[in-house]
């Protein structure tokens, strides 16, 4: 009994082992391949530092200030726990589709639970990656890579936002490349549409129109300008003529 009791233990160990590493290495999605996986391991140590040498200036001036920042720097063991957790939880995927973001932070007083966050940014909704990096970013060697969205009405904080990526070029090179390919295919299947059919491509278009009618109202406010001048002018002839 007890040999197996120890082997039910032991593959329920190896199972949990086996998701744990299948989850690490592709996202829960149905049948989508992983392209390229971004990595935060390497910056861990630069991203809690980054981080905590924030929090502390922001507790300096808010000790002058208010005295809060005494309250904040007590917290900060707390604070460096959850930024570790936080980059240690971080998923950056890039599939044939979309970009996937996966992050599970604990929520500011660990021991409430944690927070789980997963986004889905499909690419032909992406306009562009951006890799910034600050003053004190750069003294710490970390990168904020911003996905924004080719979409005119959203705002930006739509975009999606992710701090300690070990390579950010790396990812956008793969994902403007994933870019170029899916529209490469597109003008396989449809050669030559915006040479042979202009009218189609540009009825898509809301600028055009907006731009012909404010061109056709412009014209039209010009001819009935200068018809006013020529009855001005008539006008004026006719008057000036029983004068003479």
């Amino acid at each position: 009994m007890g040999s197996d009791v120890e082997a039910v233990e032991i593959s329920n160990l190896e199972r949990g082992l086996l998701s744990e590493c299948n989850s690490d290495l592709e996202p829960e999605i149905d049948d989508e391949p992983v392209l390229f996986a971004a990595s935060f391991q390497e910056m861990e140590d630069s991203f809690v530092k980054y981080h905590t040498a924030q929090w502390v200036l922001y507790s300096l001036l808010l000790i002058l200030a208010w005295g809060i920042g005494l309250l904040m720097l007590l917290y900060l063991p707390i604070r460096r726990y959850v930024l570790r957790k936080d980059i240690q939880s971080k998923k950056l995927y890039l599939t044939p589709n979309s970009i996937i973001y996966k992050v599970t932070r604990p929520v500011p007083f660990p021991c409430f639970g944690v927070l789980k966050k997963e986004k889905h940014v499909l690419l032909p909704s992406v306009a562009d990656i951006i890799v910034e990096q600050g003053y004190l970013q750069s003294l710490y060697g970390v990168y904020s890579l911003r996905i924004e969205n080719a979409g005119l009405r959203r705002p930006p904080g739509d975009d999606v936002q992710i701090q300690g990526v070990t390579d950010p070029i790396a990812f956008k090179k793969a994902v403007l490349m994933r870019l170029s390919d899916m529209r490469n295919d597109g003008s396989e299947e449809v050669p030559n549409t915006r040479v042979t059919s202009p009218s189609k491509s540009l009825k898509y278009d809301p600028y055009f129109y907006s731009g012909e009618r404010v061109l056709q109202k412009v014209d039209e406010v010009g001819s009935s300008v200068k018809r006013i001048q020529a009855l001005i002018e008539e006008q004026r002839s006719q008057a000036s003529n029983p004068l003479e």
